[in-house]
C-alpha cells in the first residue's frame, strides 16, 4: 500500500527512523561514550567526579578527541538500524490495532501505544543485540587495552571464535527488560501528542468556525515534539535507568568471570555499590538522553513530514 506520493507509510517511517539514528549518534557520541565506561565501573566514585576522571583519562591516555569517537562505527550501526527496525514494527503494529479496532490513530488507547512500542522494542532488541555487545566492549576500553577490539569487524570475529553466538546475546535478558522503558517513554509521548492536538482545533482554510469533528485537527510543531519528547524521556527514564546498569555490566569483556547471570550480577551490585550502583552514570545519561530524544524525535518527525512532500516534488 502506497500513498498518493508513491511512498508507503512502512518505507517513511523506516527511512525517517534511520535517520534519527544516525543524526543523533554522530551528534551525541562522545557523551554516550562517557556514560558507558561510568556504567561499568565498580569504584565508589562520584557521578560527577567520576566523569571528569573518565574525561580526563580518556584525553591523556587515550588519544585526545579522536579517543572520544572510538565505537562510533557499531554506535552508528546500531542506532541506525535499531530505529529504522523499531519505527517500522511500531508502525505496522499500530495500523494493525487500528485495523482491529476499526478507529483512527487518535483513538488508540494508553495501553494500544504500550503494546505497539513493546512488541517493536522486543523484535529489535532480539535483532540489534549483537550490534549492542560490540559497541558496549569498544566504549568500555580504550583502544590500547589488553584484547581490545581493533574494529567493529575484529570484535565480530573475536566474540565468535572465543565466546560462540551466545557470545553476540549477552545482556539481553536485561535488555528485554528495557523493552518497558521505550513502552513507557511512547505510550506517554503519543498520548501527550493526543491531547495537544486536541485542545487547539485549528480553522479549516475557507472557514471561521473551528473543526468540531472531534478529531485531531491541530498540526503540532517542533515546540510541541520538544516538549513531549523531554516530558515522556524523563518519565520512562526516572523508572528504567538500573537496567541500563546491569546491561552494561553483563556486556564487558569479563564479565562471564565475575557474575554468573543476571541476578547474580544484580545482587552483587545491591551487596557492594547499594542502590547508587544501579544508578552509576546517571549524571552524564541524563545529559546525553535528553539532547537526544530531542534530536531523535524532531529528525524523526520533521523527516516523516517532509519525505513524502519530497517524494511528490511539492
Amino acid at each position: 500500500m502506497t500513498d498518493k506520493d508513491g511512498l508507503s507509510p512502512s518505507f517513511v517511517e523506516t527511512i525517517a527512523g534511520f535517520t534519527a539514528g544516525i543524526v543523533s549518534t554522530l551528534c551525541l557520541h562522545p557523551l554516550d561514550l562517557i556514560k558507558t565506561r561510568l556504567q561499568v565501573d565498580r569504584s565508589s566514585h562520584s557521578q560527577i567526579g567520576g566523569s571528569i576522571r573518565v574525561i580526563r583519562e580518556i584525553s591523556q591516555h587515550e588519544g585526545g578527541l579522536p579517543a572520544f569517537y572510538r565505537g562510533l562505527t557499531p554506535n552508528l550501526i546500531g542506532n541506525s538500524t535499531s530505529w529504522a527496525l523499531y519505527f517500522l514494527c511500531y508502525g505496522n503494529i499500530k495500523d494493525a490495532l487500528q485495523s482491529i479496532r476499526d478507529c483512527r490513530e487518535s483513538e488508540l488507547t494508553s495501553s494500544d501505544y504500550f503494546v505497539a512500542s513493546g512488541l517493536a522494542g522486543l523484535t529489535t532488541s532480539v535483532l540489534t543485540n549483537p550490534i549492542w555487545v560490540i559497541k558496549t566492549r569498544m566504549l568500555s576500553t580504550g583502544s590500547k587495552a589488553p584484547g581490545a577490539y581493533v574494529s567493529f569487524t575484529s570484535g565480530v570475529m573475536q566474540i565468535y571464535r572465543s565466546e560462540g553466538i551466545t557470545g553476540f546475546y549477552r545482556g539481553l535478558l536485561p535488555a528485554l527488560f528495557g523493552v518497558s522503558h521505550g513502552a513507557l517513554q511512547f505510550m506517554a509521548y503519543e498520548r501527550l501528542k493526543v491531547y495537544r492536538s486536541q485542545m487547539v482545533p485549528v480553522l479549516r482554510p475557507g472557514n471561521d468556525s473551528a473543526d468540531s469533528g472531534g478529531g485531531p485537527t491541530r498540526r503540532l510543531g517542533n515546540l510541541d515534539f520538544f516538549v513531549f519528547s523531554s516530558l515522556s524521556k524523563i518519565f520512562a527514564g526516572s523508572v528504567t535507568y538500573p537496567y541500563q546498569v546491569l546491561r552494561s555490566r553483563l556486556q564487558t569483556y569479563d564479565a562471564h568471570l565475575v557474575y554468573r547471570s543476571a541476578g547474580d550480577a544484580a545482587m552483587q551490585i545491591w551487596k557492594k555499590e547499594g542502590l547508587a550502583g544501579f544508578y552509576k552514570g546517571l549524571g552524564p545519561n541524563l545529559l546525553r538522553v535528553l539532547p537526544s530524544t530531542w534530536v531523535t524525535f524532531l529528525v524523526y518527525e520533521n523527516t516523516k513530514a517532509y519525505l513524502p512532500r519530497l517524494a511528490s516534488g511539492q
